[in-house]
């Protein structure tokens, strides 16, 4: 069997394998990359993109809704679900298309199969129909990703009890939909699904849902959602999930145990790392809850084996991935880069309201014993948030008291996710409160409303 040659391979080509591959080749190294799927992973084929899409539909379907407040009239709303999954998937396949163009540029060998470790510095690869042949490189990213994950005895049948792949691509909007998991996920899909008819019921074990968010702004979406139809139970623990004729979830609750029918029942409560068969046990990689252990540069306890991504634990995030990928090529060339302050990651939920954040909850704040001012600014103060009738939400921020320095921000509102970039360069900055407030933010935008709260916090907001 012939041995083919690289400085570095990575097994899995999502948005921590493909990124690492494409910084590697820019360093000057000889690089493949081993996918046994489309190229762009989960990210770009099945979560992260082709989601956005689907959301995308929903918003504009809301607007339609509320057509007549703003002067415009038709006849008649309809839509057709197969088109707005047909959409979804184009856009999906465009994306993959661009990771294949780029790795066309950048002379990044794309190998196809099963890769699996076998022996130091080397991968076996397995393709259906073609073989195995081996591959062999002083260093090797795994980048395996994560996958969907499901409650003890209950199993992800695909068609009445569905992951987020086949709620993506149903052929039709169901009638009643159970969501088990209230994170971004569960949130998500429950605010696509509601805008186009489905009646749905939302399930979180934890008192909130979004329970890694900020308190206060989990609480004002559930609000906000409940008012969109949608049912939220929080505190509500998923017993079982039984399919007959329609799927029946059992929970139990403060006030004792319920059922919930749904024509489907959507399993939301996270990911497992893709940790089989990848040879991990006879490489004597350390494993710790099913995920693989890194530093901060990405290194396992094995000398030129590294893991990002998913693959590595949380925060399951495609940005951390390619950061990750990013930053532990660097290392490995030699490069001295910065390790990932994970306390100033973005995390970003696309439903509307939008919901985005970075750094410490006021919760997680007062936990530490830190002295702190917090900011708020409604958007319904802000004159672009009127203009364009998007007043739902706040930005809220979090400083130290002392010495101004940003602890955390949090927005909740129709742009939510595109506003927080500008906290997170003030974050790595280490900007402190007077930095946001004199910096000038344009007139009208609804940026403005972040310049609005750094003020609010120290007690000198102009609009409020």
């Amino acid at each position: 069997m012939t041995e083919r040659q690289f400085d570095l391979a990575v097994i899995g080509g999502g948005p921590g394998g493909y990124v690492a591959a494409i910084r590697a080749a820019q360093l000057g190294m000889k690089t493949a990359v081993i996918e046994r799927d489309k190229l762009g992973g989960i990210c770009l084929n099945w979560g992260c993109i082709p989601t956005k899409a689907l959301l995308k539909n929903a918003e504009l379907y809301n607007h339609f809704k509320d057509a007549e407040e703003w002067g415009i009239t038709y006849k008649e709303l309809k839509f057709d679900f197969s088109r707005i999954v047909k959409r979804s998937r184009d856009v999906a396949a465009r994306n993959s298309k661009g990771v294949e163009y780029l790795f066309k540029k950048n002379k990044i060998e794309h190998i196809p199969g099963q890769g699996m470790l076998d022996g130091k510095g080397r991968i076996s690869v397995t393709r259906e129909g073609k073989g195995v042949e081996s591959v062999a490189a002083a260093h090797i990213i795994l980048a395996t990703g994560a996958r969907a994950r499901s409650l003890p005895n209950v199993k992800i049948d695909g068609t009445r009890v569905i992951s987020y792949m086949e709620a993506m691509v149903l052929p039709r909007i169901p009638k009643s939909m159970v969501i088990i998991g209230g994170g971004a996920i569960g949130v998500e899909f429950a605010y696509f699904f509601n805008s186009f008819g489905t009646s749905v019921t939302l399930v979180e074990m934890m008192p909130n849902i979004l329970p890694i968010e900020d308190g206060e702004i989990s609480k004002l979406l559930a609000s906000s959602l409940r008012k969109q139809g949608i049912e939220i139970l929080t505190g509500a623990k998923t017993e079982s999930v039984a399919v007959s004729k329609e799927v029946t979830v059992t929970v139990s609750t403060n006030d004792g145990t319920k059922q919930l029918a749904g024509e489907v029942a959507l399993m939301a409560i996270g990911v497992s790392g893709n940790v089989e068969n990848l040879g991990l046990e006879a490489a004597g990689v350390k494993l710790e809850k099913g995920w693989i252990q890194t530093d901060d540069f990405s290194r396992t306890n094995v000398p030129g084996l590294y893991a990002v991504g998913d693959v590595a634990g949380p925060p399951w995030l495609a940005h951390v991935a390619s950061r990750e990928g990013i930053v532990c090529v660097e290392a490995l060339a030699g490069k001295n880069p910065k390790p990932i302050d994970y306390d100033n990651v973005p995390g970003c939920t696309y439903c509307q309201p939008q919901v985005a954040s970075l750094g410490m909850t006021e919760e997680r704040a007062i936990a530490a014993g830190r002295p702190i001012k917090v900011g708020r600014f409604p958007f319904s103060a802000s004159g672009k948030a009127r203009a364009i009738g998007n007043t739902e939400g706040l930005v809220k921020l979090i400083f130290d008291e002392a010495y101004g320095e940003l602890l955390g921000a949090h927005i909740l509102g129709s742009d939510a996710t595109e506003m927080i970039a500008e906290l997170g360069i003030a974050k790595t900055l280490e900007t402190t409160a007077e930095g946001i407030m004199n910096t000038i933010h344009a007139h009208p935008t609804l940026s403005e409303a972040v310049m609005g709260a750094a003020e609010a916090a120290f007690g000198h907001a102009i609009d409020l």
